[in-house]
């Protein structure tokens, strides 16, 4: 069972500059929320409760304002400053004190999951024993993303945005890994551009034949939301959900209250840290009904 998850919240975010010059990219806004509740929400509602958070040099302080330890959520959050992006297997390097004995998850701060079974997907996904697990997603134009070839929810083979069609199954930027993966990722040398590859990591689980595929399936989203256009778009996808359903996506306080982590005590306790807004009218909201359903 995966009981531990990295947020993976570097980088320089230049295709979204001038705005992330001032601002990490994953604490602008996606419609009322800051980026980072997102993929934040998906390790809480794989009901991970031990979370790092790995931050840019000199960003720290700005994510500790919006999210300090995690108390307030009945979690644990603890960060780790990353002095240069070095690619994404470079977290379980910078977290193998936080990782320890145990298997991992992993999550990039820039994307967004959703879906009407996405929870019991997750559930199943931090079961991982042995081995690694990537959620793959069908895309129409796989030529963009690392893709994966299939036989029997094993992958066989994985390409970075190839030429010739081999899937349509995008590699999404969620992952399971077994505690292999911090010894795994020290081995790796960097590719042509500077960085370890999470290409070659995954290639190690499949050559030993130990990488496995879930998916997202139909009716579910996933969304990259690394440059300005994909920025919005997920930001009117979340608009259009939460105005026309009545219901907020990764509102972190309501995963909480479902998993029994806090109560309406700690809920008040964010109405007041929040101030006057909608956010904390839904939360309100909460209460009210969590006093009907006892």
């Amino acid at each position: 069972m995966i009981k531990k998850g990295i947020i993976l919240s570097g980088g320089l975010g230049t295709r979204m500059s001038p705005l992330t010059k001032a601002v990490n990219k994953q604490l602008l806004p996606i419609y009322d929320k800051p980026l980072i509740f997102y993929p934040l929400s998906v390790l809480m509602l794989s009901k991970i409760k031990n979370i790092l958070i790995v931050v840019n040099k000199g960003q720290l302080h700005q994510y500790k304002k919006l999210l300090p330890n995690g108390k307030n959520l009945g979690i644990n959050i603890s960060y780790i400053e990353q002095s240069k992006p070095r690619g994404l297997p470079d977290a379980f390097i910078l977290g193998e004190k936080f990782i320890g004995k145990d298997n991992v998850a992993l999550i990039l701060g820039d994307n967004f999951f959703y879906g009407q079974n996405l929870t019991s997907k997750l559930l199943k996904c931090v079961k991982l024993k042995k081995g690694a697990k990537v959620l793959l997603h069908k895309v129409n134009d796989p030529d963009k993303y690392g893709v994966a070839k299939i036989k029997r929810n094993k992958i066989i083979k994985i390409v970075e945005k190839p030429k010739k069609f081999i899937s349509d199954y995008a590699i999404t930027g969620l992952y399971f890994f077994d505690n292999k993966v911090i010894n795994f990722s020290k081995k790796l040398r960097p590719s042509r551009r500077g960085e370890i590859e999470i290409t070659d990591l995954l290639n190690h689980y499949k050559k030993n034949n130990n990488l496995y595929a879930d998916f997202i399936g139909r009716g579910g989203a996933w969304l990259d939301t690394g440059s300005i256009e994909d920025f919005y778009k997920t930001s009117s996808f979340v608009s259009a959900i939460e105005n026309r359903q009545g219901f907020k996506i990764a509102c972190l306080e309501e995963i909480s209250l479902m998993n029994q982590w806090i109560g309406k005590k700690e809920i008040q306790n964010s109405i007041k840290f929040y101030g006057k807004c909608e956010y904390s009218n839904y939360l309100k909201k909460l209460i009210k009904n969590f006093k009907k359903k006892k």
